[in-house]
């Protein structure tokens, strides 16, 4: 320990180092629940590329593990520390380089926070899209890290579509430059992409190139509330069918339209077993809405209410985005599952989870990207009682074993971290594990970045 700290010293300011333990242990795990975290020996906090090339070029010569952090909002365990690691947290790092209109990119440190960004681009005319739940706090960085997505990904695609090139800090302290600046490029094996959605388990991203797309007309929602999950789903399957490109396609079931209104009195209707949020930022929005709402009345909506202005939109949205927290005040913890499956099975999807509460006897409120199939059951139950714990995760593993029945995959955004490693084996099988094991010894031989994560 003693060695490490002092090695550390020679190329660090003091103040980037923390080693009282209180505060190095409120670094220790990100927002997942059931997921363990070790102790760690020290946090760093660089500022500059040339402090994160010393950090891991010590950490080799010392074989000491490294976790990559950027805010922890994370929801897979995949920022947890491991025992007698260095926690590499990167918020410091949070400079937005440059914003360039004609070629339409961002190029930004990786603490740089989402909205920060966002609010930046736009002063340019200019729009990024990718806009977690969290974006008001989470980082550009942990975005790539665990290749997060939003409410508008039905359009506009995930982050893994926005990033262009990377600088990565090896884990001999090496740096490599990935991707490009340009619009096209086709050389060599697409490293880039390989990066984002490696939770740090490949190398520590210093630098992102980000693509940007021109700012949209602002987007109209309409609200349509439906007799049952069912009919909502429907809806989802009718209006993609036909064509309509939704900027937003967002569906909460009944126990989450509940736990909104408990939460801030929101006034969503009590009655619904099933409220369909969707919005169109083209030139006519209000056309695209009409022509959404006549089929959500094919499907069997009992209302549909189309917003007149922004405002009005706004408010419907932030009662999605107040979903998660409002499910938090149903019991003292919650589990969130990120099980995405093809629209088509998205009804199958919901009624197999409201049998699966039932089953367990739990309380599980779903909100779901309808639009692109990937759902969040919200597991909600008492962790200070140990058998509604239990329950709790057998009916988290029964979630996902549905989702790829159903032909999903284990994670749409959220990543896999420490949470899902025994499903991700499950989803690839021995041959897929066996190759990403071989990928990840060809870039960290010691295994040193971010262990235990992934698998």
């Amino acid at each position: 320990m003693s060695d490490l700290l002092e090695r550390l010293r020679t190329g660090l300011p003091a103040e980037a180092l923390i080693t009282d333990p209180d505060v190095t242990a409120s670094y220790a795990h990100d927002m997942a629940s059931f997921c363990e975290a070790g102790t760690p020996a020290v946090v760093v906090l660089p500022r500059t590329v040339e402090q994160v090339q010393h950090v891991l070029r010590t950490a080799t010569e010392l074989r000491v593990p490294v976790v990559p952090q950027g805010a922890r909002t994370g929801l897979s365990g995949a920022a947890n520390a491991s025992d007698g690691c260095i926690v590499l947290s990167l918020v410091k790092m949070d400079r937005i380089l440059e914003i360039s209109p004609v070629d339409r990119i961002a190029v930004v440190e990786p603490g740089v926070i989402n909205a920060v960004l966002s609010c930046a681009v736009n002063e340019h005319g200019l729009y990024y899209p990718p806009d977690p739940s969290s974006w008001e706090t989470c980082t550009i960085g942990g975005n790539i890290g665990t290749a997060s997505g939003g409410l508008c990904c039905v359009k506009y695609g995930v982050t893994a579509e926005y990033v262009l090139g990377l600088d990565v800090v090896l884990a001999d302290g090496r740096l490599l430059t990935t991707g490009r600046r340009t619009a096209k490029g086709v050389a060599g094996y697409d490293l880039t992409r390989l990066f984002v959605g490696s939770e740090g388990s490949l190398g520590i991203v210093v630098k992102a190139v980000l693509a940007l797309k021109p700012q949209p007309p602002q987007q109209l929602v309409l609200a349509a509330e439906f007799p049952s999950a069912a009919a909502a789903c429907d809806a989802v399957c009718r209006i993609m069918e036909r064509g309509h490109t939704p900027s937003l396609l967002e569906l909460m079931d009944r126990t989450t339209v509940r736990a909104v209104n408990e939460l801030a009195s929101m006034g969503l209707p009590e009655t619904t077993e099933a409220l369909l949020l969707c919005a169109f930022d083209t030139p006519d929005p209000a056309a695209d809405l009409a022509a959404v709402g006549a089929l959500c009345t094919e499907a069997g909506a009992t209302e549909v209410v189309p917003a007149d202005n922004p405002a009005e939109s706004e408010l419907l949205l932030q009662a999605r985005r107040m979903s998660l927290t409002a499910l938090e005040t149903v019991k003292s913890a919650t589990m969130i599952d990120d099980v995405c499956v093809p629209r088509s099975r998205l009804g199958a999807m919901l009624e197999g989870t409201a049998a699966i509460a039932e089953r367990y006897d739990l309380t599980i409120g779903v909100c779901s990207h309808a639009g692109d199939g990937n759902t969040h059951p919200v597991v909600c139950f008492d962790h200070t009682d140990p058998d509604e714990s239990r329950r709790a995760r057998e009916s988290f593993d029964a979630i996902m074993a549905l989702g790829l029945e159903l032909g999903g995959t284990i994670t749409g955004e959220h990543g896999v971290g420490v949470l899902k490693k025994e499903w991700l084996a499950r989803e690839l099988g021995e041959t897929g594990i066996e190759l990403q094991r071989g990928i990840k010894a060809a870039f960290d031989p010691l295994g040193l970045l971010n262990p235990g994560k992934l698998f």
